[in-house]
């Protein structure tokens, strides 16, 4: 029996509504994963994320491989006894930081800044055929990670759905070292499912291919097909998606286009991805689900999500225009800031003096918008209404009001 099941489609785009199933429960597609990179979505516990509706969070294979260890979690219990977390859990393989390490982030990227180098505590040293050399941002220490060990920490982790090992190349390196990566990707690819089929048969796990190649649709149509011919149960969407967001779309497009012919039953995933309007455009796109730290991350700086396009669905709170304000963060809003009516001053205060009240408040805040947003998108599919409540959502209106 397959794991996802399609439950209803959009006529007028590729989107569709979905349930996944998984070792710990079901989860509703299209969905945002909060991240849990280290085994905690900063700021929350367990029991809050799952009571703002969320059925799946993000953790990495990387950060915990460093820091507490999979062998020490696995002697405990597994990763979601470790957090407390009851529901589904994907873990990133670590490739995404063989990428960040080698080429700097994605903001470094955009920014023209420059990348680690090879002697500094966090630096990648070596990208081989057999895997990654790299120096441990926790003690400087060398490290190595191959296909095999990312599967082994992901299996030590006991994680609902693992993703391939992958290397994610930016935009700004050129076709042919695009290529080549792809290539090694896949060879990689082979080696994890050679190594599950020998160490993970029947754990009740789902796995995912990455699909790579950057910006060039040959690229990825044939590590498209590469993925497929793993015979993974699910898709992620991996890598550079381009310098600017049309651009990503299109990228995007010649994926979900692909899969809707070769494997449009296959759950797909969308990798690093959150702002709201690329969630709304991804879901059009047909992708069933989506991670991303910005939500979180937003929090952390004194900044809410709110229906504001013209601002990037957001307000910064620190700013001083808010010192008095007692205009509440979002009418209707279930979140503890806005159910308990706090004022933006208050929220202000908070920001501006890096309480841990505020960041808490804020993230809940964040996640209960993303996550209503989600459910509205949903529901619309359902009910043959997206191209309305997109649209109207683009426009403004606050997720859960139509």
């Amino acid at each position: 029996m397959d794991a996802f099941s399609i439950i209803a489609r959009d006529g007028d785009s590729l989107a569709r509504a979905g349930v996944l199933a998984t070792a710990h429960g079901d989860v509703r597609t299209p969905a945002f994963v909060p991240l849990a990179s280290t085994a905690s979505v900063r700021g929350l516990d367990a029991t809050e994320v799952a009571g703002l509706g969320y059925d799946i969070v993000l953790a990495n294979t990387f950060h915990l491989f460093l820091r507490p260890g999979g062998e020490l979690i696995a002697e405990l219990g597994g990763l979601h006894r470790f957090m407390g977390w009851k529901r589904a859990i994907v873990t990133d393989s670590g490739g995404f930081q063989v990428f960040s390490m080698g080429h700097g982030t994605v903001a470094d990227e955009i920014k023209g800044r420059r990348g680690s180098g090879g002697g500094r505590a966090g630096a990648i040293l070596a990208i081989e055929e057999e895997g990654v050399r790299f120096r441990s941002y926790v003690d400087g220490t060398e490290r190595f990670m191959a296909p095999e060990t990312s599967m082994t920490v992901q299996a030590q982790l006991g994680a609902d759905i693992v993703l391939a090992f992958d290397e994610c190349t930016p935009f700004n390196v050129e076709r042919d070292y695009t290529a080549r990566s792809s290539e090694r990707t896949h060879r990689w690819l082979g080696r994890c499912v050679r190594w599950r089929e020998s160490h993970a048969a029947g754990d009740g796990s789902l796995f995912y291919g990455i699909v790579q190649g950057g910006v060039y649709e040959d690229l990825r149509a044939e590590s498209l097909a590469s993925v497929l011919a793993s015979g993974c149960a699910g898709v992620a969407i991996g890598g550079s998606l381009g310098r600017e967001k049309q651009q990503m779309y299109e990228v995007v497009e010649w994926c979900t286009r692909g899969l809707e012919a070769a494997a449009a039953g296959r759950p797909r995933h969308l990798l690093g991805i959150g702002e709201v309007d690329d969630l709304i455009r991804g879901v059009e796109l047909g992708i069933d689900s989506f991670d991303c730290a910005m939500p979180t991350r937003l929090a952390r700086h004194g900044v809410a999500l709110v229906p504001d396009p013209a601002n990037r669905w957001r307000v910064e709170l620190d700013r001083p225009r808010w010192r008095e304000s007692a205009e509440p963060l979002l009418e209707g809003c279930p979140c503890p800031a806005c159910a308990d009516g706090l004022p933006r001053a208050y929220l202000h205060y908070l920001a501006r003096g890096r309480e841990l009240t505020g960041a808490r408040l804020l993230t809940a805040h964040n996640l209960t918008f993303i996550a209503r947003l989600m459910a509205e998108l949903r529901a619309a599919i359902i009910a043959g209404r997206l191209r309305e409540v997109a649209g109207a959502l683009r426009a403004g209106a606050a997720p859960g009001s139509l």
